[in-house]
């Protein structure tokens, strides 16, 4: 029963010390593990993943003639930016959104890209 009570105000304890953004983040990547999403710091270019995560921004970028748009997907570990080509608004798609995005990771500036994703609104809960 000792190590139970510790347990618990372990958790109590860091709960009530640590950081918010720290505590978010640990909560993301247990979600992206509880819908069997890999985690994007263990992506490399070139894989076929599944992420799951908090959109933290999201914007149209005019480049050349083609519009895109573009949305920082972050998963706790590691963001991912989802690039829709062609696209200037996608219903569902805004800052705070929890979003689970399917497709091949490519590199583009040093950043982990997920051009055209196949993506899931998902529910709060």
């Amino acid at each position: 029963m000792g190590s139970k009570g510790d347990g618990y105000w372990h958790r109590l304890v860091k709960r009530l010390t640590t950081d918010v953004d720290v505590l978010d983040a640990d909560d993301l990547s247990e979600q992206a593990d509880a819908h069997g999403a890999r985690r994007a710091s263990e992506c490399r270019s070139g894989d076929e993943v599944t992420v799951l995560g908090r959109l933290r921004s999201v914007e149209l970028c005019p480049r050349d003639a083609v519009a895109t748009l573009e949305a920082e997907l972050f998963d706790g570990t590691e963001g991912v930016t989802l690039v829709w080509l062609g696209r200037r608004r996608i219903p569902g798609i805004e800052p705070g959104r929890t979003v689970k995005a399917k497709g091949r990771i490519a590199v583009r500036d040093g950043r982990k890209v997920l051009y055209n994703p196949y993506y899931e609104l998902q529910t709060t809960t």
